[in-house]
């Protein structure tokens, strides 16, 4: 045939297992796997491993069920049935599966047993809803290949959300005590991997059966995903703006959501949209922001970001409003300049869209691919509101690589003073033709001490600010374990770089130290969907999978708005 020179062990595992990319290449099984890059937080020992080696190469060979860490686990004596028992999640949302890479009457050919599948069974490769929890062995066993499922649960903070579901037309949750209203909505953050991002990183997709690679395959899965979590606020990266116009747009609106759509700038076809339900939310304002400036070199690059005010649809103040916003920073992970100047100019952007009328901020959520991991100085700088960067070389700002290559230091400032943001984070105030002409009046009038005023340059600050208190709805790792948690796993990496920040009502468990902050009420964490470790990952062949049509797992996080 046309695969005669393969060989035997090779052509048994049947032609669904061999990808043809773009009908010209074949990716061999047993050709060598690029190494895994690990990142430089702080992450366990464990994180790092080895990755099988042709020595483990049989006949009888399959894929095992952890892409990464497999050799380890053998030589630690380690037990899939035992770890899934420990680790498999029961919630009726959406379940990462992994349904095997072969159709249903080879499996039971290879194992033995008699085809008594119907049509039916074959086809459906991707019941959402099925909420039977297998474990990876047990799976081996019935159908002579690694099969596994793996579900997130539900985590609450707060007694009373334990009663509330996160299904499908559920009613908003509103009270009013005393001087106190409260109001209860969802967020969700989520990168949807962009097709042509996809098809130009296909590197880092090689663990992937290509028929899973196509959008047609994938975006049903995604719309399903965003039905069954079912947020009240979507903030979505890399939305590509052709598949936005003509399905992604329409889709939403017929589940009750409003969209806002910014597409990068240049040539770039993805973006950012954050899409609210109308029933809850009314829209006060949109701002999107560019990160590209053509008069700074320092901003040649096309990321963008959303900001948008929204009013929520219940009765309270006059001005109740919640600000969310969305961006997907940078991922180069040699220019944290660039990423830093590129967070300063969104932290700009809610400071100007933010404030209310008795000049308090309204509360913000800020969602998105920050393309920094936890720990990092980028991430710190969030959380605290603070950045002493002196020093600071621009290759560790986001702590993607261990042994980051950038080493040049970031200089001080890090920006221009055209692009017109303070060392705070806010727009500055242009004056410069009042100094102007003050400086003609001093030189008319004292010119022996002109010359000093003007060339007496005053120091530049290493030191950046912003004026929000901000938490993190995910802790980033297992308190009982200390093992990260992740939000993208692909061939190269698995690791977080997906956050959602919101400000912390004063009475919030979750709230934590940060920057000195003025807010009107605050928001407190109810409840978020729980993320999973990189081994729990690998189960269902990584990402994308089955079930799971993007390389990033979404966020999700109920709050409730506080207003006093």
């Amino acid at each position: 045939g046309r695969h005669s020179m393969l060989p035997r062990h090779v052509q048994r595992l049947g032609r669904d297992w061999i990808t043809h990319w773009n009908g010209s290449q074949i990716l061999a099984l047993n050709s060598p796997v690029s190494s895994c890059m690990r990142w430089a937080g702080h992450y366990p020992p464990w994180a790092s491993f080895p990755l099988p080696i042709s020595a483990d190469f049989s006949a009888n060979w399959r894929f095992p069920p952890f892409f990464g860490p497999w050799r380890q686990f053998q030589n630690s004596n380690w037990y899939l049935d035992n770890y899934t028992q420990s680790c498999c999640f029961h919630l009726p949302n959406p379940s990462m599966k992994s349904e095997g890479e072969e159709p249903l009457t080879k499996k039971r050919k290879l194992s033995g047993q008699d085809d008594t599948s119907t049509p039916e069974q074959q086809t459906n490769l991707s019941n959402q809803k099925e909420v039977s929890c297998l474990s990876v062995a047990q799976n081996e066993e019935k159908h002579g290949s690694k099969k596994g499922t793996i579900k997130r649960h539900w985590e609450y903070f707060c007694q009373q959300s334990k009663t509330m579901k996160i299904a499908k037309n559920k009613e908003s949750d509103q009270s009013s005590t005393g001087s106190e209203a409260t109001f209860d909505f969802t967020v969700m953050s989520y990168n949807i991997l962009s097709q042509n991002l996809l098809e130009d990183n296909s590197h880092l997709y090689r663990h992937c059966r290509q028929r899973l690679l196509f959008w047609t395959y994938r975006f049903p899965n995604i719309l399903q995903e965003i039905k069954e979590l079912d947020a009240d606020v979507l903030c979505l990266q890399e939305v590509q703006e052709d598949h936005y116009r003509t399905e992604i747009k329409s889709s939403l609106e017929s589940l009750g959501y409003h969209c806002e759509y910014k597409m990068r700038t240049g040539r770039k076809p993805d973006g950012c949209a954050i899409c609210f339900r109308t029933s809850k939310f009314s829209l006060i304002s949109s701002n999107p922001v560019e990160f590209f400036r053509r008069d700074i070199p320092l901003l040649d690059r096309d990321n963008v970001g959303l900001v948008l005010l929204l009013q929520p649809r219940f009765h309270c103040k006059a001005n109740a409003a919640i600000c969310i916003a969305n961006t997907h920073l940078l991922y180069n992970p040699r220019r944290g300049d660039i990423k830093l100047t590129q967070l300063a100019m969104l932290l700009a952007e809610i400071a100007s869209v933010a404030p209310q009328k008795d000049g308090s901020f309204c509360p913000i959520i800020i969602c998105g691919d920050f393309n920094s991991v936890p720990g990092s100085p980028l991430y710190r700088f969030i959380k605290e509101g603070k950045l002493n960067y002196e020093g600071l070389a621009i290759g560790k700002v986001s702590g993607q690589e261990q042994f980051p290559r950038g080493q040049r230091i970031l200089s001080i400032p890090i920006w221009p003073k055209k692009l017109g943001i303070s060392q705070n984070c806010v727009y500055e105030i242009k004056q410069q033709p009042k100094e102007e002409n003050a400086g003609e009046k001093l030189e008319t009038e004292k010119p022996d001490n002109t010359q000093e005023i003007v060339v007496a340059p005053k120091k530049s600050s290493s030191k950046l600010r912003h004026h929000f208190k901000l938490s993190s709805v995910y802790s980033h790792y297992f308190p009982e374990t200390g093992i990260p948690e992740v939000t993208t796993c692909h061939s190269r990496s698995a690791v977080t770089v997906d956050y959602i920040f919101y400000s912390a009502a004063n009475d919030d468990t979750t709230d934590q130290p940060g920057a000195e902050d003025s807010f009107c009420g605050g928001l407190k964490l109810l409840g978020r969907l729980a993320l999973v470790t990189e081994k729990d990952l690998w189960t269902v062949n990584g990402l994308p999978n089955e079930n799971n049509s993007s390389d990033h797992l979404p966020l999700l996080a109920e709050f409730r708005l506080i207003e006093r």
